[in-house]
């Protein structure tokens, strides 16, 4: 079986797990989902005191922390959910339409 960073376009099936499944830790970063977002997210950092509430709470852990610090948004990995704007309680956490290009 091939390891999830030797998967590509070129791949056989019989190479692949049952149901293209990923049985090693670690392989999220390797994938960079944050195009499926619609809404984009904005960090004031005006506003922000450090609390570090959005962290826990974001579930595709798009939000780097640096020295203890918070910093801005992981926008290769976030997918737009809002849950880390629900739970800032200094609203120092916004979103806006994403926009696409059609063309």
């Amino acid at each position: 079986m091939r390891k999830a960073e030797q998967i590509t376009e070129q791949s056989k099936w019989y190479e692949l797990t049952p149901g293209c499944e990923i049985y090693e830790p670690g392989t999220a970063m390797l994938t960079n989902t944050g195009e499926w977002r619609t809404q984009t997210p904005v960090y004031l950092t005006d506003r922000c005191k450090q609390c570090l509430l959005c962290v826990p709470y974001c579930p595709d852990s798009s939000i780097p922390v640096q020295d203890g610090k918070r910093k801005d948004f992981d926008f290769d990995h976030c997918k737009g959910c809002g849950i880390c704007a629900k739970i800032c309680p200094f609203g120092a956490i916004t979103f806006h339409k994403e926009a696409h290009d059609h063309a």
